[in-house]
């Protein structure tokens, strides 16, 4: 299988595109995230013709809306992002996530600062230039920055979210959309559902009832949407517990006495938050494999992304 493909700040690869000449690379998407994604980077400033070095610029915002413009001077450069930005957003569609840099102007996700045109603070949760094209142009599509991947659980979610998406684009998404195709993505993730979101994972089933009410395209588009938005919700404790307990019922007939009893106590364990969501997950893993279920072989919750990224040992 080739890598998922997915856009990156072209400074987290280490190469020297900062307005200061330097870099922010970062180690854990190149040497870790790099054996499954297909890092595709862009600098938004570089590209727009900014140059290396360049002056610092920030948002400042007028009756007019944002621009960007240089800190010292005043020079304005936002028909030159917006440019870049007509130009590239279509390239992107084939992406299945986006990783950017904080704090930055085009980059940033949020808490950007916004200035007034004295140049100084009036609000803090502006969002990039390019950053907010990317996100309202592909609004199905993970975006994350890099600095907030340093969060065990939000690390886990953008990661988990990106082969789901994935998953969407390669089995479901454009010509491929058949009730067929809808159905078995929907049992592929209903634990996954079940655990971000038991009320749109309630939502979602019944949508899928009476594929003939409307068209099919409008039908995945509301499901699409509502699923990604679920997947975007942190799943405490509890839900994975209320999962785990409702995978547990397909394997209880194939499980002996003793090992019900110590995969309970593992998951009661979890659930007080003294073992990793990993170590119940590989005891139900392993009953799995031991008496096969036909159902919970598709199931992506019990493996929604490659082991070795140990993305469960922290949560």
């Amino acid at each position: 299988m080739s890598n998922i493909p997915v856009g990156i700040s072209t400074c987290l690869l280490g190469r020297e595109v900062r307005h200061d000449g330097g870099h922010k690379h970062s180690r854990y998407c190149t040497e870790v995230l790099s054996r499954y994604f297909d890092f595709r980077s862009i600098c938004p400033e570089l590209e727009a013709g900014l140059g290396v070095p360049r002056p610092a610029i920030h948002l400042r915002e007028s009756d007019s809306g944002l621009h960007l413009v240089e800190v010292k001077g005043g020079d304005e450069h936002t028909d030159a992002m917006q440019g870049f930005i007509d130009q590239v957003m279509a390239s992107l569609a084939d992406l299945r996530g986006y990783i950017l840099m904080a704090k930055s102007p085009s980059c940033g996700m949020e808490r950007i600062k916004v200035h007034n045109s004295h140049g100084n603070v009036t609000r803090r949760d502006g969002r990039g230039l390019f950053a907010d094209a990317l996100i309202r142009h592909y609004p199905l599509m993970p975006v994350e920055e890099e600095g907030r991947l340093n969060d065990h659980q939000l690390r886990e979610n953008f990661i988990e979210r990106v082969f789901a998406y994935d998953d969407w684009m390669q089995n479901v998404a454009g010509d491929r959309l058949t009730p067929r195709a809808l159905i078995e993505f929907h049992t592929r993730h209903k634990f996954q559902l079940l655990a971000h979101s038991e009320k749109i994972y309630r939502q979602l089933g019944p949508m899928l009832g009476d594929l003939k009410s409307e068209p099919l395209a409008d039908i995945a588009g509301r499901y699409i949407h509502q699923f990604m938005d679920a997947m975007t919700r942190r799943v405490s404790r509890g839900s994975h517990v209320n999962a785990m307990q409702h995978l547990m019922g397909y394997l209880r007939d194939s499980m002996g006495d003793e090992d019900r009893k110590v995969l309970m106590e593992q998951i009661d364990a979890y659930h007080r938050g003294e073992v990793p969501l990993i170590v119940p997950m590989t005891l139900l893993r392993m009953a799995q494999r031991r008496e096969p279920i036909d159902y919970l072989n598709s199931q992506h919750y019990l493996s929604p992304y490659p082991d070795d990224l140990g993305l469960r040992n922290r949560i």
